[in-house]
């Protein structure tokens, strides 16, 4: 079996560093305070964000040790980043980890053994350590994917295919993470800040880069909100176009199953528009927005292996 490229990342327990790791699985997106020269011709398959021991002592001891990881698919590469994104960056109104790239959770595991039996391997392990006693920077290794995939309960495709359906993987929650150890830290929940200006700034800005893009191209577009975002017109020809935004990277998005089911229809021709990387100003009323790196997929058709289930409809027994 052909080695696959990892990035493996120690994420420290300070409370910054777990309300940085809560964002970054909100916004599917992580990154580093430099940039290494191996990083701008990277291309990882995959991503370990690994917690919970203290990583400098002794090779010899570290491996003896048991560990948390979340283990991500790299669905953006590395890229730099222009604009603040997690907490303390837009606290201090500046950006500190510019290197940055885009990651879509796949499982979590927890009391992994760092050992020479573990499915890192004493490669992955030791490069989670070196990672730790770095401030956190990503290292690099090649390792075979299979022993990690197996106990995560997801590798069955693997072997043939070499891919990972979305739909067959757990993903990660914000409430699987552990609990900051101050409460007084959690008041707005999971280290995440709900903001529904900002929310609101960002959609309408990638709405009007996607308005943008089609008046360019000569179609007449008109903002609709529901049963989808724009209906665009030119003659005969009708588009109806989903647009997102995002202020993290470009790896996956949240849909309805209106969405869906609207996207699949055979009698409707669907695009999706996705504006990743946004910049919000928040310290300016009204928000101020701009940038923005664009996904674009015409004649869109949701496959069922690239949705995972967020949540069920329960139907209570009759009364």
């Amino acid at each position: 079996m052909q080695n696959v490229s990892f990035v493996m990342v120690h994420v420290g327990q300070s409370t910054e560093a777990q309300r940085n790791l809560r964002h970054g699985l909100e916004t599917r997106s992580w990154g580093f305070p430099d940039w290494k020269p191996e990083f701008r011709t990277a291309h990882p398959r995959f991503a370990v964000l690994a917690t919970g021991l203290a990583p400098r002592v002794p090779f010899a001891q570290w491996s003896r040790g048991k560990i948390t990881l979340h283990l991500f698919e790299v669905v953006q590469n590395f890229h730099r980043g222009k604009a603040p994104h997690w907490p303390d960056e837009d606290a201090e109104n500046t950006v500190k980890y510019p290197v940055r790239f885009g990651i879509e959770p796949l499982a979590m595991l927890r009391d992994v053994p760092l050992d020479e039996h573990g499915p890192l391997g004493l490669a992955g392990s030791d490069a989670v350590r070196r990672s730790g006693i770095e401030r956190g920077i990503g290292k690099l290794v090649d390792l075979d994917p299979r022993p990690l995939l197996v106990a995560a309960g997801i590798g069955e495709r693997w072997e043939e295919h070499q891919e990972i359906p979305l739909n067959r993987t757990p993903g990660i929650t914000v409430e699987q993470l552990e609990a900051p150890k101050s409460p007084k830290r959690r008041r707005r929940g999971a280290g995440f800040i709900s903001d529904p200006k900002k929310r609101k700034a960002i959609e309408l800005h990638a709405e009007d880069m996607a308005v943008a893009h089609y008046e360019h191209e000569g179609w007449r577009v008109e903002r609709l909100g529901k049963p989808y975002d724009l209906h665009c017109t030119q003659g005969d020809e009708v588009r109806c176009v989903e647009v997102k935004g995002t202020t993290g990277a470009a790896t996956s998005v949240d849909l309805t199953i209106n969405e869906v089911e609207h996207a699949r229809n055979p009698q409707n021709t669907v695009d999706l528009y996705v504006v990743s990387d946004i910049s919000v100003n928040v310290r300016v009323e009204p928000y101020a927005t701009s940038g923005g790196r664009v996904t674009h997929i015409r004649d869109w058709e949701p496959a069922e292996e690239d949705l995972r289930p967020r949540s069920f409809e329960y139907r209570l027994p009759r009364s």
